[in-house]
C-alpha cells in the first residue's frame, strides 16, 4: 500500500509539474506571437544595424523550438536565424539607404564553424556595396575574430581585464571502453573503413593511429581555411600569425593591436562617439540602430508564391527510419521530394545537407528519390557543417556540389555496433535470461550473449555488402573509378577544402551560391525572380512543442541507477540496431574547442 501511494504521488507531482511547464510555454507562444504581429521595426536615417553574435544563432531552417532548461530557469531561448534569411537581409541593407553601414559584436557566438564562415562571407559580399562594417571586441575568440576580421575596421575595448582567447582550435575525444567495462558492456563492432571512427569511443581508451591521422589532418585544414581569410583581410602573413598563436603572443589587447589584428583600443564612450562620427552625427545620443534579428523579420519574407520556383530541400540532422520530424527520416523525405518533383512550378531544386549520416537503408531510400528528381529538374547540393557518410551517400549524385571550406564529409565507410550486456545482466543486476530459438541463429543481434563466429562473420558481409553499394553509388555519381573511391573512402572525413582537392565536391561556395548555380541552370540567372520555397514546411509552435514532449518522454534514459542506465540505453540502441542493421555515420565523438 505504501509503494502504491508513493507511485500515485510520484504521478500527481508529475502532472503538476508538466502542467507548470506547459502554463509557461503557452505564455512564451503569445509572447512570440504578439511580438511577430507588432508593429514592423524602422530604421531611421542614418541608422546602424547592429548585429550582436550572442543574441541569435545562424541556423538551417528557422523551425521554432523550446529550450526547456532555459524555461524553467526563466530565460528565453537563443533565436534562430536561417542562413538564407540572413542573406537575403544583408542584401537588402546593402540597397536600403537607411542603413549607413553595420555596427558588428562578435563575441558570444555560438553559431557552427560552417555558418560562420558562410556569414562571414556574406558580410564581405555586403562591403562590396561600398557600405561599412566596423566591429567591437572585448574578449575574441578565434571564431569570433574570424568573423570580426571581415570588417573595415577592429576595435578592441581598452579594459585591461580584457583577455582575448586566440590560440587556435582543438578537437577533444572521448573514449569509454573502460568505464562500459565497469558496468559490464562489451560494445561489439564490425566495420569497413580503417578510418572509421565511429563508434571507436566504446571500444577504445585512445585513438587509433588511423583515426588521430585524420582527426590532425582535419584540424589542420579547419585552421588553415581560418587564418587564411584572417590574414587576408589584415594583411599579415600566415607564417607571422601562427607564431603569435603559437608563441601565445596575443595575450593582451595591446598585443592585438601592436600585431595588426586590431585597428584602435576604445572604451564604451569612445566607441559610441566612433559610431556617431561614422554616421555622420554630432550627438552620439542621436545614434539609431535596430538589431541584425528584427531588421532580418521585419524586411525578408522565408518564401513567395511567384509562378517559377527554386526548392530548397533541407536534410537536417541524422538520418532515421523512424518519423521524428526533428531529423531525417527516411520514408517522410522520400514524400518530399517526391512533392518537389511532382510540383511543375519548381524548376530546380538546392538539397541543403547538414548531417553526419545515420541508417543505410534510409539513405539509400532518400538517394533513390533524389535521382528520379534528377532525371526531371537540375539538383544542386549545398553542404553546411555535415555532409558525411550518410549524408554523402544522399547527396553526392547531385548535378553540382557547393560545400564550405570548414564542411566535414565524405566518411564513406559502413559499420555496426552491438552491445553485449550479458554481464551487466548476470554480475551487476543478477538477471538471468534464458532464449529460446526456432534455429541455431534465432537472433545474431541478441544483446544479452556475446556473438559467436558464425553471427560475426554474418554482420561483416553485410558491412562488406553495404560498404560496396556506396562505394558503387559515389563512383557512379561523381563519375570516378571504383578503385580510387574505395582509396578515398575507408571511413575517412575530408573537409569541405580538402573534399574539392579529391574531387568528393565541385565548388567552395554556400547555400546563396548554390541558389544563384541552379537558377542559371534552370534557366534564368536572375535570383530575384524566383520564388523560393522551403522544404520541409517548417514546423509552427505547437507542433515544436509537442514534439519536444515526445522527445522528452522517450529519450529520457537518465533516471535509476547507473546499471539500470546502461540497460536502458542499450535496450533502446538494440531496438535501433535490430531495424536498421548498419549505419552509414560519421563518428560523433568530435568536440571542438573553438
Amino acid at each position: 500500500m505504501k509503494q502504491f501511494a508513493k507511485m500515485v504521488l510520484a504521478v500527481i507531482c508529475g502532472l503538476i509539474i508538466m502542467t507548470i511547464i506547459g502554463i509557461m510555454m503557452l505564455g512564451s507562444m503569445i509572447a512570440g506571437l504578439s511580438s511577430e504581429s507588432g508593429a514592423k521595426p524602422v530604421l531611421a536615417r542614418s541608422g546602424i544595424l547592429k548585429i550582436d553574435m550572442s543574441e541569435f544563432v545562424l541556423s538551417e531552417q528557422e523551425n521554432e523550438d523550446f529550450d526547456l532548461s532555459a524555461l524553467t530557469a526563466g530565460a528565453a531561448p537563443t533565436p534562430k536565424l536561417s542562413l538564407w534569411r540572413a542573406a537575403q537581409a544583408l542584401k537588402t541593407a546593402a540597397e536600403d539607404p537607411t542603413v549607413k553601414y553595420i555596427y558588428l559584436k562578435p563575441d558570444g557566438t555560438t553559431s557552427s564553424i560552417a555558418a560562420l564562415e558562410e556569414f562571414r562571407a556574406m558580410l564581405d559580399d555586403f562591403r562590396k556595396s561600398g557600405k561599412a562594417i566596423v566591429s567591437y571586441t572585448e574578449n575574441p575568440t578565434i571564431g569570433s575574430y574570424y568573423l570580426a576580421s571581415v570588417s573595415d575596421k577592429v576595435y578592441m575595448t581598452s579594459y585591461c581585464a580584457a583577455s582575448p582567447m586566440i590560440h587556435g582550435i582543438s578537437v577533444q575525444n572521448v573514449y569509454l571502453a573502460d568505464l562500459l567495462k565497469q558496468f559490464g558492456v562489451n560494445v561489439q563492432l564490425i566495420r569497413h573503413g580503417k578510418y572509421k571512427s565511429a563508434g571507436e569511443m566504446f571500444v577504445r581508451n585512445a585513438p587509433s593511429a588511423e583515426n588521430q591521422h585524420q582527426t590532425s589532418e582535419m584540424v589542420n585544414s579547419i585552421w588553415d581555411s581560418y587564418i587564411s581569410e584572417i590574414c587576408s583581410s589584415r594583411e599579415i602573413s600566415k607564417d607571422k600569425f601562427n607564431s603569435l598563436v603559437d608563441n601565445l603572443q596575443l595575450r593582451t589587447a595591446g598585443d592585438l593591436k601592436e600585431n595588426g589584428l586590431v585597428d584602435e583600443l576604445m572604451d564604451r564612450a569612445e566607441l559610441l562617439r566612433k559610431l556617431a562620427d561614422l554616421a555622420g552625427i554630432e550627438d552620439e545620443k542621436g545614434l539609431k540602430a535596430i538589431p541584425f534579428t528584427e531588421y532580418a523579420k521585419s524586411k525578408v519574407t522565408a518564401g513567395f508564391k511567384a509562378k517559377n520556383q527554386i526548392a530548397i530541400v533541407y536534410a537536417d540532422g541524422q538520418i532515421i527510419d523512424d518519423n521524428k520530424p526533428t531529423e531525417i527520416s527516411g520514408d517522410r523525405f522520400v514524400s518530399i521530394l517526391e512533392e518537389v518533383r511532382n510540383n511543375d512550378y519548381i524548376k530546380a531544386v538546392v538539397f541543403r545537407v547538414n548531417s553526419p549520416g545515420g541508417s543505410a537503408f534510409a539513405s539509400d531510400k532518400i538517394r533513390a528519390e533524389i535521382e528520379r528528381l534528377r532525371a526531371v529538374k537540375p539538383v544542386i547540393a549545398s553542404y553546411g557543417s555535415y555532409a558525411a557518410s550518410g549524408g554523402y551517400w544522399i547527396s553526392n549524385s547531385c548535378d553540382h556540389i557547393f560545400t564550405d571550406k570548414t564542411t566535414l564529409t565524405g566518411s564513406i565507410g559502413v559499420f555496426s555496433m552491438i552491445p553485449d550486456i550479458s554481464k551487466t545482466l548476470r554480475d551487476k543486476l543478477h538477471v538471468n535470461v534464458v532464449t529460446t530459438n526456432s534455429n541455431a541463429a534465432g537472433n545474431p543481434l541478441d544483446i544479452t550473449k556475446p556473438l559467436n563466429d558464425k553471427e560475426r562473420e554474418y554482420i561483416q558481409a553485410l558491412i562488406e555488402d553495404i560498404y560496396e553499394n556506396f562505394v558503387t553509388i559515389v563512383a557512379e555519381g561523381r563519375d570516378m573509378d571504383k578503385a580510387k573511391v574505395d582509396e578515398l573512402g575507408q571511413g575517412r572525413v575530408w573537409t569541405g577544402a580538402q573534399a574539392i582537392e579529391i574531387g568528393l565536391a565541385d565548388e567552395i561556395g554556400g547555400l546563396t551560391d548554390a541558389l544563384l548555380f541552379a537558377a542559371e541552370a534552370a534557366g534564368d540567372s536572375n535570383i530575384d525572380a524566383w520564388g523560393i520555397q522551403s522544404y520541409p514546411r517548417p514546423m509552427t509552435k505547437m507542433e515544436a512543442f509537442a514534439s519536444m514532449l515526445e522527445h522528452a518522454t522517450n529519450d529520457n534514459v537518465l533516471a535509476g541507477t547507473p546499471y539500470e542506465t546502461i540497460a536502458k540505453i542499450a535496450l533502446k540502441w538494440n531496438s535501433e540496431t535490430q531495424r536498421n542493421h548498419a549505419f552509414a555515420r560519421m563518428t560523433e565523438d568530435y568536440f571542438f574547442v573553438k
